[in-house]
Parts: structure tokens; C-alpha cells; sequence
């Protein structure tokens, strides 16, 4: 027998013991490796690979106040990442000529075309994701990880 989940719970029942335990620990090791996979090989959420498709969706041009309130970024962090995208030839930034402290973010040709490649990966990538469901079980699908999430935002 292994020993307890919680040592601060001595009395508590290794997690392959306890059915209600093992099954939480099958969702959210799934669930894990669905976030991890969706962050290293999608881009995540607020990287590189997102603001070339916002720039793309918006006509290859936004300011950075914009971009960085699209993706809930501070300051520094977007300036990190842009800084990077800068100096790999993908984006410019100038300064607004009416308001010397704004910055206009545009993309470059090979920003462009990463942008392009981009979303139709992202494409490629929704199309096929869930093909093994039917439309029925991915609307269930759809509808327990609405309920999770609403749950886990009240934790």
C-alpha cells in the first residue's frame, strides 16, 4: 500500500483506492496534458503565433496599447515579445506621429506570410482536433468544459 495523498490527511486513502480520487486524477491529468498541448505546439495564448494572427485579422497594423489589451499583457512582457518578433524581421514599430508615446505595430512581408502559414495551421488544427467525436459528443463536450470552467472560476 502507498501512502497517504495528503500528509496532512494520514487517514486518507492512497488515490488508486479511492475511486472518486483516481477519476479526478484521470480528468485533470488529461486536461493537463490538453493545456500543455495547447500552449507548447499551438502558440499558446499570448505569444508570438497569436499576435501574428491579430495583426493578420487586422489588416497587418495595430498599435501596441491595442495588442497588449487584446491579450491581457503588461507592458513589459508584450514589449518582450514584440522586441523578439522585431529583430526575427516579422513586425516594425514606429512611433504615432500625433502621439510620440504611442507605438504602431505592423507586419513585415515574412511577418505576413508567417502569419498566413499560421492560421491555416490553426485551421487545419480546429478542423481535425476533434474528428474522432461526432458533432453530438463534441457539443457534450462543449458543454461539461463550460460547466468545469464555470466551477474552477468559483474555486
Amino acid at each position: 500500500m502507498r501512502g497517504p495523498v495528503c500528509p496532512d490527511l494520514p487517514d486518507a486513502p492512497a488515490l488508486e483506492e479511492d475511486p472518486v480520487m483516481a477519476r479526478a486524477a484521470r480528468i485533470l491529468t488529461n486536461l493537463g496534458f490538453c493545456g500543455h498541448y495547447m500552449h507548447f505546439h499551438r502558440g499558446g495564448r499570448s505569444g508570438r503565433a497569436p499576435i501574428l494572427c491579430l495583426l493578420e485579422k487586422n489588416g497587418g497594423t495595430m498599435s501596441q496599447q491595442a495588442l497588449g489589451a487584446s491579450f491581457d499583457l503588461k507592458a513589459g512582457s508584450l514589449s518582450e515579445i514584440l522586441s523578439k518578433m522585431e529583430g526575427g524581421g516579422l513586425i516594425t514599430r514606429t512611433r504615432d506621429r500625433q502621439d510620440r508615446r504611442q507605438l504602431t505595430v505592423c507586419l513585415t512581408e515574412a511577418g505576413a506570410e508567417a502569419a498566413r502559414l499560421e492560421t491555416e495551421a490553426r485551421i487545419r488544427f480546429r478542423t481535425r482536433a476533434f474528428s474522432n467525436l461526432t458533432p453530438e459528443e463534441q457539443d457534450q463536450l462543449a458543454d461539461l468544459l463550460d460547466r468545469v470552467k464555470s466551477r474552477w472560476e468559483e474555486l
